[in-house]
């Protein structure tokens, strides 16, 4: 595996600032059921990385006393942390909304079997990993047999209401490309989706979120390995957009990873690039319970290109349609 932040640290990004904060964003670990080739966490069976109790118990303490009403759970597969549906419970209690950044494959490990029925029960928002509507191309990025298990998440998550309008059961699907490239048009590829998916399949779903690929990681260090790296670095650069730079998402979000140390993005935090807070080069949540960080500094890295190239990029998918 590359190196890729001394690739990325000379930067000439502009200076962004934070805005009021809406969004805590919690890596519960790496350990995951799949391991794909886009992942910029390099999550995979044998990570051993899990948020404890404490920390959980942290993160809601934060979420109770900051201006945040949205607790963004991603990993790794989040649903694989012993104390997800715990911390899923409580951020409800306390009014959250509750966003589960799922891979759908996860719903039919065992143990999992009544995933589904627990996150319509507290009314998450489900957020899923799906590439392609084709079975190959899926395959191809994220393993054997995953797109059959995928549409028989889907399937599950229908059943019980997601993306369908009328029950509040919100069920987004998130495309990445397949390689070096910047994702196509969001709300035509979406219209593509909706056609495939309900034609074959039956399936519904609520949006599509198309997010860029980072040069990060396990992706970043494909790029290298093939070649690719500089070409795709100056696609990004020739691609950015001066206003998708009002939007991006580490201006209203902190990420918090497995020890609850704190960053500006989950991809600042791949890159172990931590969140500079009043002047403390480290932070943890528990530092952060009353303290107000509008206008603070965003660290910025070249990577940063990714979320502004072309229609934009966050977690949220594009910028701009």
């Amino acid at each position: 595996m590359h190196a890729m932040f001394p690739l990325l640290r000379e930067t000439d990004f502009p200076a962004i600032t934070r805005r009021r904060l809406t969004t805590l964003q919690a890596n519960l670990g790496y350990k995951c059921n799949q391991s794909c080739l886009h992942c910029h966490v390099n999550a995979g069976p044998k990570r051993t990385e899990i948020m404890q109790r404490q920390t959980i118990e942290d993160l809601l303490r934060l979420l109770q006393h900051s201006t945040a009403n949205i607790l963004d759970l991603t990993g790794g597969a989040p649903e694989l942390n012993p104390d997800f549906r715990y911390l899923v419970r409580e951020a409800r209690k306390l009014g959250a909304h509750v966003i589960d950044r799922c891979n759908l494959s996860i719903l039919s490990e065992p143990g999992q079997e009544k995933l589904a029925e627990f996150l319509a029960e507290h009314q998450v928002e489900v957020v899923a990993s799906m590439p392609c509507y084709l079975e190959e191309n899926v395959d191809a990025q994220r393993g054997d047999g995953v797109f059959e298990k995928s549409i028989q998440g889907l399937r599950q998550l229908n059943a019980l209401g997601y993306g369908k309008e009328a029950t509040g059961l919100t069920l987004n699907l998130v495309y990445n490309p397949q390689g070096a490239s910047l994702p196509p048009p969001q709300a035509a590829l979406e219209q593509d989706y909706k056609k495939n998916l309900f034609e074959k399949y039956h399936i519904e779903f609520s949006r599509l979120l198309t997010i860029t690929n980072m040069p990060i990681n396990r992706f970043g260090s494909t790029l290298v390995s093939k070649g690719q790296f500089d070409e795709y670095m100056y696609l990004l650069k020739s691609s950015y957009s001066e206003k998708n730079l009002q939007n991006v998402m580490c201006r209203d979000l902190i990420s918090i990873d497995w020890q609850g140390y704190v960053y500006d993005c989950d991809f600042n935090q791949m890159l172990r690039l931590s969140a500079v807070i009043h002047s403390k080069p480290r932070t943890h949540i528990r530092d952060l319970v009353d303290v107000h960080i509008d206008g603070q500094p965003i660290m910025i890295a070249d990577h940063c290109y990714g979320c502004t190239a072309g229609q934009g990029s966050s977690c949220g998918g594009a910028l701009e349609n």
